[in-house]
């Protein structure tokens, strides 16, 4: 345990970007605090298009909004949703992979040929396809990439089941009379945890980029929710004139971003059996 414990802290980017994620969750968390109970979605067409002041720190839009006020809840919106959509393309790919690999047959045949029929379509098209045939908001946003998203952990939990389905010490556990669930939880599915815990940490940044395109394309949230994505789409016909309005929620989105990425990869280098 104290081994364990050593090897993560002694990473000092993982405990550097462990830091600063907790500080954009925090962030998050303390929205109403730190914005001084600005509410993000009132707006005042008096104070429309005002450039960043010491009232408005990050201006305003072109209906008088609070940009900072609404870039500081849009980290709730934005955060919990990404986690939302990693938890459950994590539980549904990790569980079907593995009845997929354990009882192989007919089993194996459907789950990987539906795996297979939705790889074969680009991803982002097709979540835009399948958000756009269930309406738009951030709740069919989440499930449309969740549908083209969970074959990539499927494939890769059945992999790893296989890989130990045959061994020895599963056929003793099966004669001694392990039930199907036992060699499911017992065996199976701590073969597969570490690595897909380590995909789903690297996935965050990316599937937070995914939601924003699906945002700013207009099919995730919609006005006057303040999401990061549809902020941008929101300020993208003022580009020029009131570049505060992309700038603000584009920098919240990559500071995040390449926060989560860096914290999946040291935590990568921390897991994975092969630096050992």
């Amino acid at each position: 345990m104290d081994t364990s414990k050593n090897k993560f802290l002694s990473n000092k980017g993982f405990v550097l970007f462990s830091i600063l994620a907790v500080i954009v969750v925090l962030i998050a968390v303390f929205a109403p605090v730190l914005a001084g109970g600005i509410d993000p979605t009132a707006g005042n067409l008096a104070d429309a298009i005002i450039a960043p002041d010491s009232k408005h720190l990050f201006g305003t839009d072109k209906m008088g909004r609070d940009i900072y006020a609404r870039v500081l809840y849009g980290a709730r919106i934005s955060l919990a949703s990404t986690f939302v959509l990693v938890l459950a393309v994590f539980v549904i790919g990790t569980a079907l992979g593995v009845l997929a690999g354990y009882f192989g047959g007919w089993v194996d045949a459907i789950i990987m040929r539906i795996a297979d029929m939705m790889i074969a379509f680009p991803g982002l098209v097709l979540a835009i396809a399948v958000a756009g045939m269930m309406g738009a908001s951030m709740r069919n946003a989440i499930i449309a990439i969740a549908l083209v998203t969970w074959p990539k952990y499927a494939r890769m939990a059945r992999s790893l089941v296989l890989k130990v389905r045959h061994t020895d010490y599963v056929y003793a556990a099966i004669v001694t009379g392990s039930s199907t669930w036992r060699m499911l939880w017992k065996y199976m599915l701590p073969n597969t945890i570490t690595t897909l815990v380590i995909t789903a940490a690297t996935d965050i940044g990316g599937m937070m980029m995914e939601l924003a395109a699906l945002s700013f394309l207009g099919f995730g949230a919609q006005p006057p929710t303040p999401e990061w994505g549809s902020m941008l789409n929101e300020g993208r016909d003022f580009m020029q004139s009131a570049p505060w309005l992309m700038v603000y929620p584009g920098l919240a989105i990559f500071i995040t971003v390449v926060i989560f990425n860096m914290l999946g990869d040291n935590l990568r280098d921390i897991l994975d059996p092969r630096e050992e």
